[in-house]
């Protein structure tokens, strides 16, 4: 590292972890409305879950498209006041959600918590990364304590709906978010500066691949990972009560299987993470999406308790392909715009993947869930064929002190 960007403090113990609580938070806040549905519809006078699932859509479009404007404010502005603002935001509005009376008022305070929700990646993974010294290990914890969030917003809300009712579901999380927010702006390092203002250093070029090339792949790729994720997180709970019907039926017994799921496939993420510092990032990548489209296809024949055993499979795979997208713009993109970056690929890829979200309802009323499945599995396929395009690289260096700009091959 040379003298004209000098190294910055780490980052402290207490901010590492409540950064990774705060992704947790993230996909929680936005799950519980999936698991919570039917109930939901239920209080509402909906026939059917399914025909209100299109009102959590705006959710997930502002949760994509907000992180344009929040990776610009994140980079010029600053992370830290960026991460203050999105725990008492997702707490706000989390409260806001559990006083609705009606699918409208329901969709409009979604669309509040998925503006606040867009918030913490393009923002909260930069700010951890910036000072680590094995960056994909750091995103690996970080993707595996957020998908616990996927697990606990399955087992507390099935636990908080049958014991309570769903408006505390919402309530109760969202005091402790709070509660976490002020933690954070207690705890957490002081920034010393915006990244935008700080001296970036040369970036990292591939012989013969233009970033533009590599952004497109990263962006589209991340495009379709997303569709998954928001395909099998939106639907797995009512997936799951169909395939197990004969065997149980009680909701929280569902959700407490749901959240086994989620927190055994959460731990592939930091396998992956460990795997990212050590080994070509295209081979890995492509044997983690080869694996979705085979084990997505099984499970579209698949029923009763061999179903359970292949989506805690299936999605071991859809979790374990999240760190990668992350991991590129760590290696390649300099620290002074990596919020604006992921800001731009987030935009695109999770705004297009809240149509997923959109399309679950209509699709399995209309052509029930094998067809959904057979859906994720063609995705996984045109995944494959996208990341095919992607540069074959060495793997990288043992890991050492990471520049502004990270000065490995990928």
């Amino acid at each position: 590292m040379d003298a004209s960007h000098p190294a910055r403090p780490a980052n402290s113990m207490a901010t590492q972890w409540l950064l990774n609580i705060g992704h947790a938070i993230d996909h929680m806040f936005l799950l519980i409305f999936a698991t919570a549905v039917t109930s939901i519809a239920a209080d509402f006078g909906v026939a059917r879950w399914e025909d209100l699932m299109p009102y959590s859509v705006a959710a997930f479009f502002f949760f994509g498209i907000g992180s344009l404007p929040a990776g610009r404010l994140g980079d010029h502005w600053g992370r830290r006041k960026m991460m203050t603002v999105f725990f008492f935001g997702m707490g706000a509005a989390a409260l806001l959600v559990s006083v609705t009376q009606s699918p409208m008022q329901m969709a409009v305070a979604l669309a509040l918590l998925g503006c606040f929700a867009s918030i913490y990646h393009p923002v909260g993974i930069p700010m951890l990364v910036q000072t680590a010294t094995r960056p994909g290990l750091s995103i690996g914890i970080n993707g595996l304590v957020g998908n616990l969030g996927v697990a606990v917003a399955a087992v507390t809300t099935g636990f908080l709906v049958k014991y309570l009712d769903w408006r505390m579901a919402f309530a109760i999380p969202g005091v402790l978010c709070l509660l976490v927010g002020c933690a954070f702006a207690v705890l957490a390092s002081p920034e010393q500066a915006a990244p935008a203002k700080k001296k970036a250093s040369a970036a990292v070029a591939l012989p013969g691949v233009s970033m533009a090339r590599l952004l497109l792949v990263m962006t589209v790729a991340a495009t379709s990972g997303s569709l998954l994720f928001n395909f099998s997180t939106n639907s797995n709970y009512e997936l799951l009560s169909e395939r197990l019907r004969s065997i149980l039926q009680d909701p929280a017994r569902l959700g407490a299987l749901l959240a086994a799921v989620y927190a055994a496939a959460s731990l592939a993420q930091l396998v992956v993470g460990h795997l990212i510092d050590r080994m070509p990032l295209k081979r890995l990548y492509l044997g983690v999406v080869a694996a979705q489209a085979v084990l997505l296809a099984l499970a579209t024949m698949a029923d009763g308790w061999v179903f359970y055993g292949l989506q805690f499979l299936f999605m071991t795979a859809i979790f374990g392909a999240i760190p990668f997208t992350d991991a590129m713009i760590v290696r390649f993109v300099d620290d002074s715009m990596r919020s604006r970056v992921s800001g731009m690929r987030l935009a695109v890829s999770l705004g297009a993947s809240s149509l997923a979200v959109w399309l679950i309802g209509p699709l399995v009323k209309q052509a029930g869930f094998a067809m959904l499945l057979g859906v994720m599995a063609a995705t996984a396929v045109l995944s494959l064929l996208i990341l095919s395009q992607l540069p074959v690289t060495p793997a990288p260096k043992r890991p050492g002190p990471m520049p502004g700009a990270a000065g490995e091959a990928a």
